[in-house]
């Protein structure tokens, strides 16, 4: 009995609020709800089955996620990565020449490594050696990232080939939609509707949908879909278990394999790391050390997913940032992630549904969350500048490269060479030193190794 509860600490959750997990895995579900529609659409590209690849999609999702919950008593949702599946299928399918099922080899082969790191506790080292004010950064630089994916995909924000980016056209559905959405969440929150950010993603929904009815060529062009049908499903059999090892095993090819693995590798590691980070923080969930509860059994859960995801066909499986919303909305337990894993299992039957929901409902979600996840910046010390600049580099980097991974690839670059520069030029007694942790200097190592070898 005492194994059981080791092992499935879920189980001993005691006063749980239901109602709050329930609606925070929902809302979860609601913001990150996209990948249903977007990475059927990218990997497809590569010649994979679309509709095998909506099953896929979903089913890899459910599985990691509710393992999340289950085995680590997290709220983390887990999916197919954006950015992941982007140079899967152009960078390294289109782009090198690799058939899918070489591509989905070395996702398999990068999870297996992971789940050795994981074993031999490399990732928890990784997360346990991130100093504190580096992990409040990582928080804010988060929060400032998912605000501009809202800001984007509404096209509040939009490009501009002479500033790179402007202030879009506020006559624009999408604008106003994902603006009432924002308003609707904020004045809820405000009157301490815990459910606020939810019914700001369903409110904004049905707006565009309404929109759609009345202006259904405009609003296609926006992103703007009413759902086509409510039930469907497709089977996995095209694409799942697909996997190729020639390439791995020819001598002529092996290192462009090597050289795919390594780059999803060192993505999903610390992309996966600096949310790990970002979320627990936000939560308040970090003991008095800084360190995350069940880190291990998160990781391990991240790289169980990534290797079986590979097996039903579809690319890197990694913890996403939009779990952010269901922790804002309450979340602390592996309920939330229970729930948001049953709702992709549903899905897989009424995907119509959710495929419909257009980035601009789920906009105003990651704006209001982004605010929220900004204000671990007041926990920075900004004063000692060693800790304080690497940290602002790392809120910088994250929005401007959109990526959370080369976000803290900067700054962790900063706080080392600050820090041994200054310890090295200007501090005398060795006692007074600095102390820097050696996987600190082993990561900008293998990060100066990334950029400019990978």
């Amino acid at each position: 009995m005492n194994k059981e509860k080791r092992v499935f600490e879920i189980l001993e959750n005691k006063n749980v609020d239901f109602k709050k997990e329930i609606v925070a895995g929902i809302t979860t579900f609601l913001t990150m709800a996209y990948i249903i529609a977007v990475n059927p659409s990218i990997l497809s590209a590569t010649g994979m089955d679309q509709g095998a690849l909506v099953t896929a999609t979903c089913l890899a999702a459910a599985i990691a996620t509710m393992l999340m919950g289950v085995f680590a008593n997290l709220p983390f949702a887990l999916a197919s990565g954006m950015g992941l599946n982007a140079y899967f299928a152009f960078s390294v399918v289109i782009g090198k020449g690799i058939s899918w099922e070489i591509a989905l080899t070395a996702v398999f082969v990068e999870g297996i490594i992971f789940i050795l790191m994981s074993l031999f506790k490399v990732r928890q080292a990784v997360v346990k050696a991130i100093p504190m004010n580096m992990k409040y950064a990582v928080t804010a630089g988060i929060g400032l990232f998912i605000a501009f994916i809202g800001l984007t995909g509404s096209k509040i924000v939009v490009d501009n080939p002479d500033t790179f980016l402007a202030l879009g056209h506020f006559t624009t559905p999408t604008v106003i939609i994902a603006l009432i959405g924002v308003v609707v969440i904020a004045v809820l929150d405000k009157k301490g509707v815990k459910a606020s950010i939810l019914f700001g993603i369903l409110v904004s929904t049905l707006l565009a949908w309404g929109y759609a009815m009345f202006n259904p060529e405009y609003a296609a062009s926006l992103g703007i879909y009413l759902p086509n049908g409510i039930i469907k499903f497709e089977s996995i059999a095209p694409i799942a278990g697909k996997l190729d090892f020639g390439y791995m095993l020819n001598p002529n090819t092996i290192w462009t394999f090597i050289t795919v693995v390594c780059t999803f590798l060192f993505v999903d590691f610390f992309d996966t790391i600096g949310t790990l980070v970002g979320v627990t923080s936000r939560a308040g969930m970090l003991d008095k050390d800084g360190n995350i509860p069940n880190v291990g059994k998160a990781l391990m859960v991240d790289a169980i997913g990534t290797t079986a995801g590979a097996c039903l066909g579809v690319s890197t499986v990694t913890t996403f940032v939009e779990s952010s919303t269901g922790v804002a909305a309450g979340g602390r337990t592996g309920w939330t992630s229970v729930t948001t894993g049953l709702l992709f299992l549903v899905a897989m039957f009424f995907s119509p549904i959710f495929v419909a929901i257009p980035a601009c409902a789920t906009a105003p979600a990651l704006i209001y969350v982004g605010y929220l996840m900004l204000g671990a910046v007041k926990n920075i010390d900004f004063n000692e500048i060693t800790e304080g600049f690497p940290a602002f580099i790392t809120i910088a980097a994250m929005p401007l490269t959109y990526s959370i991974g080369d976000g803290l690839t900067l700054g962790v670059l900063a706080y080392v060479f600050i820090n041994v520069l200054y310890n090295t030029f200007f501090i005398k007694k060795r006692e007074e030193k600095k102390k820097i942790s050696i996987v600190m200097i082993v990561l900008a190592i293998v990060f100066l190794f990334k950029l400019f070898l990978l």
